[in-house]
This record gives C-alpha cells, sequence and structure tokens, in this order.
C-alpha cells in the first residue's frame, strides 16, 4: 500500500498492511531536508494543505488597526471593530519569543449581539493552496484541509473566561452565534467540496470538551458538527477530528458526530485515553490517531524506549482503525523524527506476527 492508502483504509476501519505510523506535519523538520524526505518516504503522515478566504465575521466586519512599541520591546497591536451596536476593542501582544491576544473584542453578551449585528458578506474562498500541496504529495501522504467547527467563533473572540460565562449566562444567544457561524461556515466547506477537496482536519471541539463540559456536546457540537461532516461525506471527502484534553468520557458523543478519525487522544499522565478501552467504546465506528506524546516522549526519551512503548500501543489498539502517532502539536524536533521513522519498524515486525 502506498502511505494515503494505508492511511485511508485505517481511518475507514479496515486493516492495512501495516498500522500506519502518522506524524502530523514536519514539526521543527524543514520538508525539503533529507530528514524531511525520509519521514515522507518511510512515515505515513498527515500534511496540512491551506485554504483560505474564510471569516466567521465576513468581508463587512470595518477594522482599523494599530501598533504601538512597549518599555519592554514589545508591540502590541490594537483593533478596533465597528458594527452597527458600537465599536469593540481587541489587542494584540508581540514578544521576542511568542505573541497573545491580551483582550478580546467580545467581553458581554451585548458585544456578541453588537458582532451579530453586522452584516455578513462572504469572502472569495480560495483553495489553490491545498490542491498544490496535494499534488505535490500524491500518495505520499494524506493531505487534509483545516477547518473550524461552529464554537470555534465564540472561543476567538472571547476570552476563555468570557467564553464560559457567556455558557453560563446567555446560553441561548451562545447557541444562536454557534448557529449562525455554522451556517457560513457550512457554505465554505460546501465551497470547499466542489473545489475538489477530499480531505478534512475540523478543529474546535476541544473548547467545549475541556471548558464548558458533557452538557455542552448535544447543544454546540452535535447539532452543528455533524451538519458539517455529512456535508464533507456527501462528496466523498475523509474528515478528521482534532480534539485534545481528557477524552474517555466524550467518545461515544465524537463517534456520534460521525467523523472517520481523531485525534490525539493522550495517554496518561497528559491525558487520560486507555487504547484498549476507547476501542471497546468506540466498535469501529472512528479510527484512533495518536497516543503517543510528542513533547514528552517522542522527542525526549531515547529511542529504543520511544519503540517499546510504541509495541505496546500496537498491541492494545490492534491492527484496524489505529493510525499510531503523536499529540499533533507541530513542535517536534530530529529525535522524534528519527524515533518515528523507528516506529515504522516496530509497526512492520508487530504485523508480521
Amino acid at each position: 500500500m502506498t502511505s494515503r492508502e494505508r492511511m485511508l483504509c485505517a481511518a475507514k476501519g479496515g486493516r492495512p498492511d501495516r498500522v500506519p505510523v502518522s506524524p502530523w506535519g514536519f514539526g521543527h523538520i524543514p520538508p525539503e531536508s533529507e530528514l524531511g524526505r525520509e519521514l515522507v518516504a518511510k512515515c505515513d503522515m498527515w500534511i496540512e494543505g491551506w485554504g483560505g478566504g474564510f471569516s466567521f465575521s465576513g468581508a463587512k466586519l470595518a477594522s482599523e488597526t494599530t501598533t504601538e512599541a512597549t518599555a519592554d520591546s514589545s508591540t502590541i497591536t490594537t483593533t478596533l471593530h465597528h458594527t452597527p451596536a458600537g465599536t469593540l476593542r481587541s489587542r494584540h501582544k508581540r514578544t521576542a519569543i511568542t505573541s497573545a491576544t491580551i483582550e478580546f473584542p467580545c467581553k458581554t453578551a451585548a458585544d456578541v449581539e453588537a458582532l451579530l449585528a453586522v452584516p455578513y458578506v462572504p469572502l472569495s474562498p480560495d483553495f489553490k493552496g491545498f490542491h498544490e500541496t496535494r499534488a505535490k504529495y500524491g500518495d505520499a501522504a494524506l493531505v487534509c484541509m483545516g477547518v473550524c467547527d461552529a464554537v470555534c467563533w465564540p472561543a476567538t473572540v472571547l476570552s476563555p473566561e468570557d467564553f464560559c460565562l457567556l455558557w453560563a449566562d446567555a446560553p441561548d444567544l451562545f447557541v444562536e452565534m454557534c448557529r449562525v457561524a455554522s451556517e457560513r461556515l457550512d457554505a465554505y466547506v460546501e465551497a470547499a467540496c466542489r473545489a475538489g477537496v477530499d480531505a478534512f482536519r475540523i478543529i474546535g471541539g476541544e473548547y467545549v470538551t475541556v471548558q464548558l463540559g458533557p452538557r455542552a456536546v448535544p447543544r454546540l457540537l452535535a447539532p452543528f458538527d455533524t451538519r458539517q461532516v455529512e456535508i464533507m461525506h456527501r462528496y466523498g471527502a475523509v474528515v478528521h477530528y482534532h480534539n485534545h484534553g481528557p477524552i474517555m468520557r466524550f467518545l461515544d458523543a465524537l463517534a456520534g458526530l460521525g467523523i472517520d478519525s481523531m485525534d490525539p487522544l493522550e495517554a496518561p499522565p497528559c491525558g487520560d485515553c486507555d487504547l484498549s478501552a476507547a476501542k471497546r467504546i468506540l466498535r469501529g465506528r472512528t479510527c484512533i490517531v495518536g497516543n503517543l506524546d510528542d513533547m514528552e516522549v517522542v522527542d525526549r526519551l531515547p529511542e529504543r524506549e520511544v519503540c517499546e512503548i510504541a509495541a505496546v500501543r500496537l498491541e492494545q489498539a490492534g491492527p484496524d482503525g489505529f493510525m499510531l502517532g503523536g499529540t499533533s502539536s507541530g513542535t517536534y524536533g530530529e529525535r522524534a523524527a528519527r524515533s518515528f521513522i523507528a516506529m515504522v519498524r516496530v509497526a512492520e515486525a508487530v504485523g508480521r506476527r
């Protein structure tokens, strides 16, 4: 099998010629380096091909931006968003090391209503990046396009605290925001499918499972994410779902969304995923991707120890509906890259038993 065939077989719950060993992207490895090319040749990689031309707020949200330097050599960018119901302000700080939003545009339910009052005009979608990446890697990897789910809109315009408070204080408004976001997303996803995008990675579920809890899943994920998945499947696309954090009590509900595969299902101590138990809960409905920590295991332990852990994971998960991978952090380095390559030999050995 080619890597793409192997991964598609596993994603559909089948038994490929061996379990795919599937790093998420290249981490810190230059793709065109000798090691980058070896990763593609020997492993079964997930690679993101980007699509563009989507914004939850659309083309009609008028904004103006200013940037100023601070005494500590950082920069703060302030953006004023003008809505029919008033101006919203956000601020973003960039240091020499990192960057982060330090003020979100929405703080209250009234701010959310102001954002919803902006007339929506979609941007022009652009899927050129996906098709270029898909053509570049062909059957040597599984190229997918990342898309948000509906809950990403409130999660990106409200601080984590205000996000939780809106759900507690104004749940109906929260659901309405997700409904509007879902309508806009669905049109974009359908455009992507019509343009030939044949594999997707949905992100955003963890905003609900980690921050809001089980009772939010039926109202914020099930109605909207299921619709996204249905559109993708209608066009024959593969649907992969990304969801960090403790996962065991959410597995049944997430599988019920109709997704083909899901990552990263972190093992203890960073997560709570027991592979054997997860396989029993999922009953072949959803392929498990991951269960090794990029930073704490694959990029830190000696190759021999990583391979020993990988062998245990392969025995626990069995030969079908599983891809051995990391936490899809995109931060791994040379040690992890070489360990991923070594794990292919382990998967081959286990498959011959």
